[in-house]
């Protein structure tokens, strides 16, 4: 005897075949979107890591390239701190600080101030952070043709 190849059990009455539904998903359709959806988050993902609007001064300066996500720092135009898009007070920094990053002092940094912040503010939040014992911490700047 031999087996069908068209998915169901076909059985000879007289002279005709009858086939049975397939009992299976076909799962190609779900794997497409699937792999459509994981290309969209993968291209939108590094566009969202922080949400707190901020004017960043420009610069000349290298764009750096680090695989690893850094914790970001915000000092936006009105003076308020934000740990990634969390609001903070600056007392509360260093221990928050602390709790997110488990006593790590080589993760990595980034302070953004807007650039109609006084300069001290930001250096205070700075000197909050270097003083905590954080080792890598670095300001950040627009690039020329960011906009």
């Amino acid at each position: 005897m031999g087996a069908s190849m068209m998915g169901g059990n076909s059985r000879r009455y007289g002279g005709r075949r009858r086939y049975t539904p397939m009992a299976e998903i076909n799962v190609t359709p779900m794997v497409d979107v699937m792999l459509v959806l994981l290309i969209v988050f993968m291209v939108t993902a590094p566009l969202m890591t922080v949400g707190v609007p901020v004017d960043l001064p420009k610069t000349k300066a290298a764009q750096l390239t680090d695989s690893e996500e850094p914790l970001v720092l915000t000092v936006n135009k009105d003076g308020k701190i934000y740990i990634q898009e969390t609001a903070i007070e600056l007392e509360n920094l260093v221990p928050r600080l602390q709790a997110i990053t488990e006593n790590n002092a080589d993760i990595r940094i980034f302070v953004r101030g807007d650039k109609e912040i006084a300069y001290g503010k930001v250096m205070e939040v700075m000197g909050q952070v270097s003083a905590a014992g954080f080792k890598k911490v670095a300001l950040l700047a627009k690039l020329p043709g960011q906009k």
